[in-house]
């Protein structure tokens, strides 16, 4: 019903640093500077993403630059430990690299960074070569789109077949994102829909109802609903 989402392919940034596999540290860590990133996906062959390494992979060289371990640190770090003694990419990436394709949803990409609690991915294509990186302010960037426009959605894939006149009376407004829906409808057992429905809708930041039923109380029923 809802118009076409945006995908991953529409925010990304298609110049993207990245590193082969013998990179070495120093390296690295100066191309994160420049490039100002948290991160660079480990390329090889045609730029295939084999893996990917983070500034928390490269810490562990500082902390324990000049410290002695003790036993209960050295078997619960096993994999810090390491990646301080490692010089290249290939030593210190992790892989296989949590990437995502670029016909994905805005709201895929958002999950897959959550559930990870990375900050960016390598989009890929179906060989897994490089197309380009996502980031979370890339994805972000949905909830800059024009409250009019919203407004317009909203009363086009979700008002106009919930609640389609001239049985209902719904209004909709729309200020920095926030949607108001208000007025009579037929009938109220549809908001928890209509609420799901508007939700979905691309930079939607919070849904409000201020609504009453044909033949029920004078007084309108106000609902909220918040993300």
């Amino acid at each position: 019903m809802h118009g076409t989402p945006h995908i991953v392919s529409d925010v990304m940034s298609e110049t993207v640093a990245a590193i082969g596999r013998k990179a070495a540290f120093k390296e690295m860590v100066r191309m994160m500077q420049d490039w100002k990133v948290s991160a660079l996906p480990v390329l090889e062959g045609e730029g295939r993403v084999v893996g990917v390494v983070s500034e928390a992979d490269l810490l562990p060289k500082e902390e324990f630059r000049d410290s002695d371990p003790d036993r209960y640190t050295q078997l619960r770090r096993l994999s810090d430990l390491a990646k301080a003694g490692a010089a290249t990419a290939e030593e210190l990436m992790t892989s296989p690299a949590l990437t995502v394709q670029a016909d994905a949803t805005l709201a895929q990409a958002a999950r897959t960074m959550a559930r990870a609690k990375v900050k960016r991915l390598p989009v890929v294509d179906e060989l897994g070569v490089l197309q380009g990186i996502v980031s979370r302010a890339d994805l972000l960037k949905v909830f800059l789109r024009d409250d009019d426009e919203i407004a317009e959605e909203v009363r086009r894939e979700v008002v106009s077949y919930l609640f389609p006149t001239p049985a209902s009376a719904a209004r909709v407004a729309v200020r920095d994102g926030v949607v108001t829906l208000s007025g009579r409808i037929r009938d109220t057992s549809l908001v928890p829909v209509a609420a799901r429905l508007i939700r979905a809708v691309e930079g939607v930041v919070n849904v409000d109802f201020d609504l009453s039923e044909h033949g029920g109380s004078p007084e309108p029923a106000t609902m909220t609903h918040r993300e």
